[in-house]
């Protein structure tokens, strides 16, 4: 219960102990405090309360107790509640803040008074500096009067004092040297004698800055208004750096953290103490770690672009992977293949679309001492003009609108193995000069991005065009053809090999009803007839695609072709600028490239004609020749036809 004070009758008895016990309150060496809770508001204070707070004993008494303490509310709130209920209390939570001065650490003691029903706290506000000063003071007295031998008996403590700290300066692991408010080194550990190079002897009494911090790691110098170590005493902040360097005697630098603290003397900043420690290894071996992790995960996107690119090579590559044919032009491209696989030379496969390029380029990788790395096909012809450079060589994140990550080009996912650049004479002539640049150099650069990279690569190049002529009009670059045509090698068409017909027409039925899981028709000897009768302006593709499907509408277990609309005619029936197929290789005549141009003309023709100019889709003139569309449309291009067949 709170004590009962009446203050009122207090004063009536006896005026003269009122005045006393003002005059008492007011010369009290604590501040003290006279609060009614219930208002909120102090009644009186005296003058060390006004000196603590710094303001005027009026300006008190006008001020709300919560405004004084807007920063310990909760702590106040929690004294008050406990003054009046046990009638008293204590607290070290509560700071006092001033506006002029350091927050002061203070002790408030509360006594609960009551008066005409209504409660007032007595709050006593110690200074707890003071206090311990005054027991120091009090010590040193009992000293003094304990005699001479007390005196020595406490300066060998204070002398053991300072001998435990200097052991233990010199045991630190991290470097400890202090400076005075001027910078000048007053204490330098072992540690930091050790790291910098330099003895005690040397930097005790001399500018540190100067000495161990007078420029940057690229040489630029450091001035000392600039230096967080300066900044402890000079703005009294702890200033904590991860990654400086300081300056070895020898010159060479030292990378360090270190943390530097003020000292402070009765408010006074008098210097700074500074704790650092060598990190040149642990950065060497951050270093080491994050370009093993580049490294990793440079590696990392390289495989993922390779699996993704193999896959992709799974779902739309051919059903095998050997050259069929027993025919003399087949015999010489296996023994070109076995000359030049083991070389790194460049290879330029020419010939009609489907006359199976792509499968000398596969034997060509396959036999080569690169067979363990990937063969990277690129479609030259299905690349839209804006993304060669990109497909080729790569991009960095935001090189340009829609670039929302780095990508590997293709160049860079081939390295150490084979490139094989389909239909070659797609590439658009500006960019003919890169690709012979990565050719001559082995080098390039992702677009976004100024680093160079080194690139190990095999080319091999097909196409259906004749790029010597196109090198001659200016369509296609002159040295990069002659780059390319190091290893020419030639697939002929179909029809000039017509005694492998019976071979791949076999080969295909067996792979067509192995994956459609039919069974196999018998193949007639006028089934093998009429395919060699046949033009084949697809060439091996279109006999693979009309096998496959004669195999899936076969009857019991026959197969039908229907192909008399493109038989070959009678040699007699042909106009001399009419090219058509021959009947028989023993009977054939020898054709011109003209000749064969306006035959390869005349067809495509025939084939928009029959399609209404439609070039892709199911029913498109494409899918009648047996190949894709985009090959169709390099070929209306390079033959100068528009899709009406004109």
């Amino acid at each position: 219960m709170a004590k009962d004070l009446r203050l009122g009758e207090f004063a009536s008895s006896e005026a003269d102990s009122t005045v006393l016990f003002a005059e008492a309150f007011h010369a009290d060496a604590e501040a003290l405090l006279l609060v009614r809770p219930a208002a909120n508001r102090i009644v009186q204070a005296n003058a060390a309360a006004a000196r603590l707070f710094e303001y005027s004993i009026d300006v008190l008494r006008e001020t709300p107790v919560t405004a004084l303490y807007d920063h310990a509310i909760g702590a106040l709130h929690v004294l008050t509640e406990e003054a009046l209920e046990r009638g008293h209390a204590y607290s070290r939570d509560i700071v006092i803040r001033r506006a002029r001065a350091e927050p002061l650490e203070v002790e408030h003691s509360a006594l609960a008074l009551q008066t005409a029903g209504e409660f007032h706290i007595l709050i006593r506000i110690s200074d707890l500096d003071a206090r311990r000063r005054r027991s120091i003071d009090e010590e040193a007295n009992n000293y003094h009067r304990q005699g001479l031998e007390e005196w020595r008996r406490a300066e060998r403590f204070f002398r053991e004092i300072e001998r435990e700290n200097q052991l233990i300066l010199a045991a630190a692991g991290e470097g400890i040297y202090g400076v005075n408010a001027d910078g000048v080194t007053t204490f330098v550990n072992p540690a930091a004698e050790a790291m910098l190079g330099y003895s005690a002897a040397e930097l005790v009494g001399h500018d540190m800055h100067s000495m161990v911090h007078y420029k940057h790691p690229d040489g630029s110098h450091y001035h000392s208004s600039d230096c967080p170590i300066y900044k402890a005493f000079r703005q009294g902040t702890i200033n904590t750096v991860d990654d400086e360097v300081f300056w070895h005697k020898d010159g060479h630098p030292v990378r360090v953290e270190y943390t530097s603290t003020p000292i402070s003397d009765n408010g006074a900043h008098v210097g700074a103490v500074i704790v650092f420690r060598d990190i040149s290894e642990r950065k060497r071996n951050e270093e080491k770690l994050r370009s093993a992790l580049e490294e990793n995960a440079r590696l990392r996107e390289r495989l993922e672009m390779e699996n993704a690119y193999l896959q992709e090579e799974i779902l739309t590559q051919a059903n095998h992977y050997d050259i069929i044919g027993n025919t003399g032009p087949i015999h010489k491209i296996l023994q070109q293949i076995d000359l030049v696989a083991p070389t790194d030379a460049n290879v330029l496969i020419t010939g009609e679309s489907g006359t199976g390029k792509e499968l000398v380029a596969r034997a060509i990788h396959q036999a080569s001492k690169r067979r363990d790395r990937p063969l990277i096909r690129v479609n030259c012809a299905a690349i839209p003009r804006e993304l060669f450079e990109s497909e080729f060589f790569g991009h960095v994140k935001g090189a340009f609108t829609g670039a929302v990550r780095d990508r590997i080009g293709r160049f860079e996912l081939a390295d150490g193995g084979t490139i094989f650049l389909d239909e070659v004479g797609e590439i658009p002539l500006d960019l003919q000069s890169k690709l012979l640049r990565v050719l001559q150099d082995r080098r390039f650069e992702r677009i976004g991005e100024e680093k160079t990279r080194e690139v190990d690569i095999r080319l091999i190049a097909a196409t259906n065009r004749d790029l010597k002529s196109e090198a001659a009009k200016g369509r296609f670059r002159e040295d990069l053809y002659f780059r390319l045509n190091v290893f020419p090698i030639e697939c002929l068409p179909l029809r000039a090999r017509r005694e492998d017909i019976p071979l791949l027409a076999q080969h295909f039925l067996k792979i067509a009803c192995a994956r459609l899981n039919i069974d196999e028709p018998l193949m007639t000897r006028a089934n093998i007839a009429e395919l060699k009768s046949y033009s084949w302006p697809g060439n091996a593709r279109e006999l693979q695609n009309i096998i496959e499907r004669a195999a899936i509408l076969a009857r019991n277990g026959r197969m039908e072709f229907h192909l008399q609309g493109q038989t070959v005619r009678p040699v007699e029936e042909r106009r001399p600028t009419e090219v058509a197929d021959t009947i028989d290789d023993a009977l054939a005549p020898i054709l011109t490239a003209r000749e064969m141009q306006d035959f390869e003309v005349a067809n495509v023709q025939r084939a928009l004609s029959s399609t209404n100019g439609r070039v892709s889709g199911k029913d498109g003139a494409a899918a009648l020749l047996g190949m894709k569309p985009t090959t169709l449309y390099s070929k209306l291009k390079a033959l100068g036809i528009d899709r009406n067949g004109q």
